[in-house]
């Protein structure tokens, strides 16, 4: 038996025993995992082929149709940032916006009089650089939320900015606040040129494999025009682009694997000082009585922590579902399916493709990691999978929850394919719903992470402003219900994080398992 060691993978060539496989096969072991077996065939007239070249603008994301066109276009125009400063030439800290320097004012009471639980609350926030100047532009990446720690309360405040460096923020109830400048204007800049002019900086490869040869080349959503020809494995059913500059001797078919390697550095001289500065907050006393807010909605907020516990101001009531007799009870007869990257995967825990059947209940719990792009240290091509196909497979019905997470792995590319992604998923849904009307779709937001420079080349909270509001909006008018981890992130007192700690995932466990056993409320 030969075999050869490539990137953590072993490709073993040799007949295999079991009956379906008269033809030699390919095993791939992966460390701690199971085994994969996989025919070695020609390509079908369906599978990879050879891409042409891509022009020059490498990672244009063009919609499929007219109509997603037109969608696309109403989308960017929903959440287009502001205009942002270039970075000052040569580099320097002092022109760039500074929170320790930022000053606020609380707004009068509309209407006059005292105070009341429940009254919005606008503070105006004037951005400071580090000379102690006013900043004169917008485009600052600022969060709120108004807290408590003695009665576990907290709420996501909203943030307008008005794009002369002031901002309004904009509280719903009466505790202590906050605001924190997450990204400058000027580090917008940096992140915008990082997702324009390096969209492939996270390095994706694949292994081919094919009797004794092996070799591993470099895949993404885009790549760059070279002399090397490259394999087209862009979905024909959802139409998902993916690409690999073709291995010198093997064919586009012996694909067998795709893994992350690393992370390429492409900031520039300078630019790393704008993601280490440490003056982040400007912290906001209130000195009026608190109490437990009675917002009837209209503050556009899905909920509030108080107690530590989350409390929805979306018409339902928010069970407390405390052990295992009580999950088990709500998941009686129940499937339910999950598709999505890790933050959802923090529900089900195990990596997956996973399946949990509970033979007592008749319950069934399914994961599946979404399609490419991934960053995920290697999985075999059999893992690979598309969420609208996947979802076209469903029956459906009043008894089966789809549960939807996907965002975090499109953050180093343009928005664009995270829009276009999330309308194939969308049409998938729709004709889920339509055949199955009874079908419950949850689907989770994004949200905030730890702020750190690490995260700068992978996961900038830049992004994650923008993909709260794709989904929202796309979605907006269908029969689906959303968990929003985006506020029930930022209104809690524990950091940001984007696998968030466990009493935010178990609030966030039983706004889902109340969307499944709805109560009424009393």
């Amino acid at each position: 038996m030969e075999h050869l060691t490539v990137n953590k993978s072993i490709c073993l060539i040799h007949r295999c025993n079991h009956p379906s496989f008269s033809t030699p096969c390919q095993i791939n072991f992966e460390e701690n995992s199971i085994i994969f077996l996989k025919k070695v065939t020609s390509a079908p007239s369906t599978g990879p082929v050879l891409a042409p070249y891509m022009p020059d603008n490498f990672c244009t994301i063009k919609p499929l149709s007219s109509a997603d066109a037109k969608e696309e276009r109403l989308l960017l125009d929903s959440i287009a940032w502001p205009e942002t400063p270039p970075l000052p030439a040569p580099f320097s800290l002092n022109q760039t916006s500074n929170a320790a320097h930022s000053t606020f004012t609380i707004l009068p009471r509309r209407g006059g009089g005292d105070w009341h639980v429940g009254d919005q609350l606008e503070v105006i926030i004037q951005m400071y650089n580090f000379q102690g100047n006013p900043k004169k532009s917008g485009g600052d990446a600022i969060v709120a939320r108004v807290h408590n720690r003695a009665l576990e309360a907290g709420v996501a405040g909203r943030v307008v900015d008005h794009l002369n460096g002031s901002y309004s923020a904009v509280f719903s109830l009466l505790w202590e606040g906050s605001v924190t400048l997450v990204h400058s204007s000027e580090a917008v800049t940096v992140l915008r040129r990082l997702n324009r002019d390096h969209p492939d900086r996270v390095r994706f490869q694949s292994v081919f494999c094919s009797g004794s040869i092996s070799e591993s080349t470099i895949c993404n959503v885009c790549l760059r025009q070279t002399s090397q020809p490259q394999c087209n494995y862009t979905d024909l059913h959802t139409g998902d682009p993916w690409f690999c500059y073709k291995p010198k001797n093997l064919s586009c078919d012996a694909r067998f694997n795709h893994m992350t390697t690393g992370y390429n550095n492409v900031l520039k001289t300078g630019e790393l000082k704008l993601f280490q500065s440490k003056s982040k907050g400007i912290y906001i006393s209130l000195k009026h009585k608190y109490g437990v807010n009675q917002d009837s909605g209209k503050s556009g907020l899905s909920g509030y922590y108080y107690q530590g516990v989350w409390r929805s101001l979306s018409g339902f009531n928010v069970h407390q579902f405390n052990n295992d007799s009580a999950i088990s009870q709500c998941l009686k007869g129940k499937v339910v399916h999950m598709y999505g990257d890790s933050t959802i995967r923090q529900f089900p825990k195990p990596a997956g493709p996973y399946m949990m059947w509970e033979n007592a209940n008749k319950i069934m719990v399914t994961y599946r990691i979404h399609g490419l792009p991934l960053r995920i240290s290697i999985i075999p091509t059999s893992k690979e999978c598309y969420v609208s196909k996947e979802l076209d497979t469903l029956v459906g019905g009043t008894n089966t929850v789809v549960v939807l997470g996907i965002w975090a792995h499109f953050s180093t590319f343009p928005i664009e394919l995270y829009i276009r992604r999330l309308q194939s998923i969308r049409r998938a849904v729709v004709r889920l719903l339509n055949r199955a009307p009874g079908t419950l779709v949850v689907i989770r937001t994004g949200t905030l992470q730890a702020m750190h420079v690490g995260n700068v080349i992978s996961n900038g909270d830049w992004f994650s402003f923008q993909v709260d509001k794709v989904p929202r909006a796309m979605f907006n008018g269908l029969n689906v219900q959303l968990v929003d981890a985006w506020d029930m992130v930022l209104a809690h007192h524990l950091p940001h994080n984007i696998h968030p700690k466990r009493p935010i995932i178990k609030n966030m466990v039983d706004v889902l398992l109340s969307y499944i056993c709805p109560q009424k409320k009393r």
